[in-house]
């Protein structure tokens, strides 16, 4: 069984924050060590904000590897553009060159099954265009997740989704694939129209 840290913890959180908020929580913690312990345990001050540290650097290189703002963009731009076919198959690609199987699907609420690291996944991507994607067709990958006995599921969107969808996939533990996430994903495939935008 592997373990994954729950996304509403602390350092969850943090990891998810602009990378110099763990290194200020960091800096605060070893100056607050230095000032308050005993004098033949100071040197111990500057460890209390190692945790954090870690994260900060972890967050640091997640962030600089992550696609700029005008990358993001031009992916987005480039798939809303693309029908299903050429969708899927951008896709599945993205899938592979990230270290995946991937399996096509054709079933409500699911066009994939992916399955990386002994972890099963199944994936709804058929939605994409959609302005504000709504919570029907998360219930249907939830639906396809149980009836595969998967335990994981992620919804594909270049879109928006609407406020009680987001707390519907919280809820689920459905994992949204947008925006950054989509753009990083699809990094390495050729898509028509985003030639020249800065990664």
């Amino acid at each position: 069984m592997q373990w994954k840290m729950n996304e509403n913890s602390l350092f969850a959180i943090l990891l998810r924050s602009p990378w110099w908020m763990s290194a200020a929580i960091a800096a605060a913690l070893a100056g607050l060590g230095l000032a308050l312990l005993p004098a033949h345990w100071r040197a111990m001050g500057p460890f209390l904000g190692a945790p954090f540290a870690v994260i900060a650097v972890i967050a640091l290189s997640r962030q600089v590897r992550a696609p700029s703002a005008k990358r993001v963009a031009a992916t987005l731009d480039a798939v809303r553009a693309m029908s299903w076919p050429e969708f899927a198959d951008a896709l599945d690609l993205g899938f592979r060159l990230d270290g995946c199987e991937v399996t096509r699907v054709a079933e409500a609420g699911a066009d994939f099954e992916i399955a990386k690291e002994g972890r099963r996944t199944v994936v709804s991507a058929k939605r994409w265009k959609v302005a504000r994607l709504g919570v029907e067709p998360l219930k249907e990958l939830v639906a396809a997740r149980e009836a595969r006995e998967v335990r994981e599921a992620a919804c594909v969107l270049a879109g928006g989704i609407t406020d009680n969808a987001r707390a519907y996939a919280v809820q689920k533990r459905i994992r949204l694939i947008d925006g950054a996430e989509l753009a990083k994903l699809l990094s390495n495939v050729p898509l028509a129209g985003r030639k020249g935008a800065a990664r």
